[in-house]
């Protein structure tokens, strides 16, 4: 799974300290992917890297899965993704989900900038993904 994202992505690897990744595969073939990494329990903050081919992989369930081990599981106070400027289609599902985006030119070399995101259990926890916060 931690290769799969990563080459999804145009990543060698993952820094830090891999905690758990979850994915979805359909026919027998991996969809989509988180992989959870940099994992600082005393500040309660983890980043996470997602990757998919098919938009079926981010159903309710998986959203559940996802942000549950990061906020219930593990008790962060906060969720940090790093996404390329050239993946639009990340940038608006991390903008769907409420997170709060950082760009900052020129962090994957000259020609590319990269969006630093961060959700917060508090932003997590009124989202209208959390089922918590919908009564679902």
């Amino acid at each position: 799974m931690r290769d799969w994202v990563a080459s999804q992505i145009g990543q060698v690897g993952f820094a830090g300290n891999l905690m758990n990744a979850f994915g979805v595969a359909e026919d027998g073939v991996l969809i989509g992917g988180t992989v959870f990494h940099n994992y600082y329990p005393k500040e309660g903050v983890i980043e996470m890297s997602s990757a998919a081919t098919s938009p079926r992989w981010l159903c309710s369930k998986m959203i559940r899965t996802i942000f549950s081990y990061a906020f219930d599981l593990l008790e962060c106070q906060m969720v940090v993704m790093r996404v390329s400027e050239i993946n639009t289609r990340m940038v608006d599902i991390a903008e769907r989900f409420a997170f709060t985006g950082y760009l900052i030119p020129r962090l994957r070399g000259k020609s590319e900038g990269e969006w630093i995101f961060t959700l917060t259990d508090d932003q997590w926890r009124s989202s209208r993904f959390n089922p918590k916060a919908t009564g679902g």
